[in-house]
């Protein structure tokens, strides 16, 4: 193989393995993470402020400014943040991001193999999952130190070339081709620590002089300010069909970098010197990383300082460039309102969704009920109609929260805590579910009789209306239990009310049926129905029950706005 195959190779080689450490190591810590990532963004309040600093601590953690931009995009198209909260997290991220290109500057070397291998001894000997994902992380990063290494050794050949020595000097002389570079590469790579590090690595060659760097700080800082460009392309795809806040939020990202880039452009020798001086003294090829680093840290937080207090002009910047508008469409009852396929891979917002959908069908349910005690009052066919509709709309949403359960799990981005607390709502789901299919068939079983020529009578319908009545606030208690995750005290007294009243009931049926008031054939019919309302009485119960002990379903309907 020829020298320069090898260098193509060793580059893109050592490319990868630093991209696949740094993936690795953004999903080991987020998983890691786990709810806290929620937590840090529930610092979120009006003040922008709070928000720059939970969007900075949760991308320094997961080492990934993508990670933290689709994140917001996320919660933005989920509803757990609004628009301007969201700018104020993606300002932080591009903060916490710079947070890579410093680490990276450490020359840590000599301790590459020591990490990998104390990384995969932790994960292959420890069972705990938490103390495994911390194990892939120190794995995780050592492949990224490994990559880095890899790139740094390929291209000193590179530094010893007269082409490439060329080909650089009028890069650095043309700023505006130098991010024009770096722009395309982020673009190619899709990520910007990625060719920071590529950059970094390479400015650290020393040229013919074999002491200054082979492009130097004023020929790196354009490079660099194309990376910041080029990364915007991330939060644009996240964004491609997703709400127009969604779509908004990565339209600020795209403002943000290319708004710093316009203004950097007609300064880089004088920051470049602001930079030198505040950096670490020494040969250029040896403080080059950290001057890097140092301007990439610089120019996100100048941009953040500017862009703070104009967080409401860049509101009405992207406003402005994404319209609402009144769109005219016919919603379908049976389809979800709130599941989006494209947040699969966030389980904060994806378990948020799945809640409100489930929260909808509840509600169904709840009129189901409502409609069900009505029915008791009189034979009304629309009623009837309605129950069944909704019946079958309920079972739809039921299948397709859980088929979108299914995806969440087989995508493997749940901690184990999330998934605890999904099997706990699908628990939940299944007993709504249950208590619309009862519904259905208390409805059958009415609708059967009243076409029969004896009817149940006056009094087992009133009977029936007042059961249903207990039914109906069992439930509601039992949603209340789920929404707020407050015990109720009172359902089972109500459960042991319902139980009474079934005793009751078929006493009175059998005493109506001795004295010729219903009909005797009806009664396997009419205690079908009662155990049917006993049925909904223990799903009731169940409901709560879940709710208390297995899952924190009230964690997942709040919102940060």
């Amino acid at each position: 193989m020829n020298e320069t195959l090898k260098i193509v190779f060793g580059l893109f080689g050592g490319l990868a393995i630093f991209i696949f450490g740094m993936n690795m190591m953004s999903e080991c810590l987020q998983k890691a993470a786990g709810e806290k990532m929620k937590t840090i963004l529930s610092m979120l309040t009006k003040n922008p402020v709070l928000g720059v600093l939970a969007g900075a601590i949760t991308t320094a953690v997961l080492q990934s400014s993508s990670a933290t931009t689709v994140m917001a995009i996320g919660f933005v198209s989920a509803g757990l943040m609004n628009l301007p909260q969201a700018i104020s997290i993606i300002l932080g991220a591009n903060i916490g991001t710079t947070m890579t290109a410093q680490i990276i500057a450490f020359k840590i070397s000599d301790y590459i193999y020591v990490l990998i291998f104390a990384g995969f001894l932790i994960s292959f000997i420890v069972k705990s999952q938490k103390i495994k994902n911390i194990g892939q992380t120190i794995f995780a990063f050592g492949l990224l130190f490994l990559g880095i290494e890899t790139m740094g050794s390929v291209m000193k050949p590179l530094a010893s070339s007269d082409f490439f020595i060329d080909l650089i000097g009028k890069v650095a002389d043309i700023p505006v081709l130098g991010i024009a570079v770096g722009t395309l590469m982020t673009l190619v790579v899709q990520s910007s620590s990625a060719t920071i590090a590529v950059l970094q690595n390479f400015a650290s060659q020393a040229g013919p002089d074999g002491v200054t760097s082979v492009i130097g700080l004023t020929g790196a800082i354009p490079i660099l300010l194309g990376d910041n460009i080029g990364t915007t392309i991330t939060a644009l795809l996240a964004s491609v069909g997703q709400s127009k806040d969604a779509k908004r939020t990565a339209l600020a990202h795209c403002i943000f970098n290319i708004s710093g880039s316009l203004l950097f452009i007609w300064f880089i020798s004088p920051y470049a010197k602001i930079i030198q001086m505040i950096s670490p003294k020494g040969p250029e090829v040896e403080v080059i990383s950290r001057q890097i680093a140092n301007a990439h840290t610089g120019f996100n937080l100048t941009m953040t300082i500017i862009w703070i207090p104009l967080i409401w002009l860049m509101v009405k910047i992207v406003m402005r460039l994404i319209p609402d508008k009144k769109e005219k469409y016919i919603l379908n009852p049976a389809a979800p309102k709130f599941l989006d396929e494209k947040l699969i891979g966030q389980p904060v917002a994806a378990m948020h969704l799945v809640s409100k959908e489930v929260i909808r069908c509840s509600e169904l349910v709840e009129e189901m009920l409502t409609e069900v005690k009505d029915l008791a009052d009189k034979d009304d066919y629309l009623i009837m109609n309605h129950i069944e509709e909704k019946a079958g709309i309920v079972r739809n949403l039921s299948d397709q929260i859980n088929d979108y359960f299914a995806s969440i799990f087989s995508e493997g981005v749940l901690n184990e805590e999330q998934a605890t607390q999904a099997t706990g709502i699908m628990y939940i789901l299944c007993d709504i579910d249950r208590i619309g299919g009862l519904c259905k068939e208390i409805m059958e079983n009415i609708v059967e009789s009243s076409e029969k020529k004896q009817k149940y009578s006056e009094d087992a319908m009133q009977e029936l209306k007042k059961s249903v009545g207990l039914i109906l606030e069992m439930y509601s208690e039992a949603m209340q239990t789920i929404i707020t995750g407050k015990d109720s005290s009172i359902l089972h007294n109500q459960k042991e009310e319902v139980m009474q009243l079934d005793d009751e009931m078929r006493k009175a049926h059998m005493e109506r049926v001795g004295k010729g008031k219903c009909d005797a054939t009806l009664t396997a019919a009419y205690n079908t129905l009662l155990h049917n309302i006993d049925r909904l009485g223990n799903s009731c119960v169940n409901l709560a029950e879940t709710a208390v002990k297995h899952v924190d379903f009230y964690m997942f309907l709040e919102e940060t706005a």
